[in-house]
């Protein structure tokens, strides 16, 4: 019998739900619990997207996300509607209304976010697997940070119908898991559109990514390799931005906030004596709202050749190996604000790179760094997401030897 289980790790929405929606008992999911970021519409409910102002002038939805409703038809049971980042623009885990949900991989650190409450509650066992979204690395730095299984798709590979969309050109939905097999299943049921079928014979490892992790994230992962080569090809070493790097990552930036504008925007501003933004996401709205039109369109330019080379790069049959996150996971007191500002400028000079190019990412769990999960990431070609989860299913028996 499925049932709300108790909310050891703070991970849930005061308006989760109260009674399970079971799944249709039948399918490659029957028996298994799912638990959604509150940004999914489900029939007769309404979504807060991390803020209770917006969910005090939200309309019940009509209809279910259609990711939910795969995952139903398949045989899972939805149990709970998980915390996010305010509105979705945080990578700490942290909510000023909501809380901040536990990561029992690490305490005393941050989960990290958006999509915090559906890692915490995957780390913590409440259900099998879970939904997020990842427009920037809401679903890869929280994998990493807690020590999952997770997937950014192929960009548009799985229905974003029913979810509250951020910035559209870079927005997706993905999901967590602890075991790689069940990881694999849980793909097969929602990626729709075309695999690109390939066998991976190549292996790129950026050296421009590595060296900016910081010392015991490098460490940590260049232990993984030692571990995991024999199941690999040999590593080709090469550059991925380089010089570049910092304008890569303010492309992604200005396209993403001018998206906003037209997304969450508009509700701050009808609602502008109402809404009470935590530190932090406040100021990223203002910075959104300054962007022009003249410096997004320049931004979509640079993203333009930024794709050309990505796309250029990963072929089908490569992968791109790299840190999900440079950094260990911040403490749990650290505000978001100024002082997390090195923090999230060093992870988007990674998560951007499938943003731009809408390339799948997988992040899987590579052993520790300093006490704290760390997680090692493949992006693959456009399509080929398919063999980024045969990736981690045959990784597993090599990992399971990491220190």
């Amino acid at each position: 019998m499925v049932s709300i289980p108790d909310d050891t790790v703070r991970a849930l929405v005061p308006h989760t739900l109260k009674e399970p929606l079971s799944g249709s008992g039948e399918g490659p999911l029957a028996g298994l619990t799912f638990m959604v970021k509150d940004l999914f519409a489900i029939a007769g409910r309404k979504v807060s997207n991390g803020n209770p102002c917006f969910y005090a002038h939200a309309e019940p939805a009509r209809e279910t996300a259609s990711a939910i409703r795969r995952l139903l038809e398949a045989g899972a049971s939805l149990t709970g509607i998980t915390i996010c980042d305010e509105f979705f623009y945080s990578m700490l885990g942290s909510n000023v209304h909501y809380g901040s949900p536990v990561n029992v991989k690490a305490p005393e650190h941050v989960t990290g976010g958006s999509s915090c409450g559906s890692a915490a509650a995957v780390a913590a066992g409440l259900c099998d697997f879970a939904l997020g979204s990842d427009t920037g690395g809401s679903i890869r730095v929280p994998a990493s940070f807690c020590g999952l299984y997770a997937l950014r798709p192929t960009h548009g590979r799985i229905s974003l119908a029913g979810v509250t969309p951020m910035a559209p050109s870079f927005d997706t939905v993905g999901f967590f898991a602890r075991d790689p097999a069940l990881f694999r299943k849980i793909g097969h049921v929602l990626l729709e559109g075309d695999t690109v079928e390939a066998p991976i014979k190549r292996l790129i490892l950026p050296e421009d990514i590595f060296g900016y992790s910081e010392a015991s994230v490098d460490a940590a992962l260049w232990q993984v390799f030692s571990k995991i080569g024999g199941a690999l090809p040999r590593p080709e070493r090469n550059i991925v931005a380089g010089d570049d790097t910092d304008n890569w990552r303010d492309a992604f930036r200005i396209i993403q906030g001018f998206e906003i504008q037209s997304t969450l925007s508009p509700f701050l501003r009808a609602h502008a004596d109402e809404v009470d933004l935590g530190p932090g996401i406040r100021e990223r709205f203002e910075m959104a709202a300054a962007i022009t039109a003249a410096e997004a369109e320049a931004a979509r330019r640079a993203r333009a050749r930024i794709c050309e080379r990505l796309n250029w790069m990963v072929k089908p049959g490569t992968v791109i190996a790299l840190p999900t996150t440079p950094t260990l996971p911040p403490e749990r007191d650290i505000p978001d604000g100024a002082s997390f500002a090195e923090f999230r400028t060093l992870t988007l000079q990674s998560t951007c790179l499938a943003g731009h190019a809408g390339l799948p990412q997988i992040s899987i769990p590579a052993g520790e760094a300093a006490g704290c999960p760390a997680g090692l990431s493949f992006i693959g070609w456009n399509g080929g997401d398919e063999a980024l989860l045969d990736l981690a299913v045959r990784l597993e028996p090599a990992l399971r030897n990491v220190a």
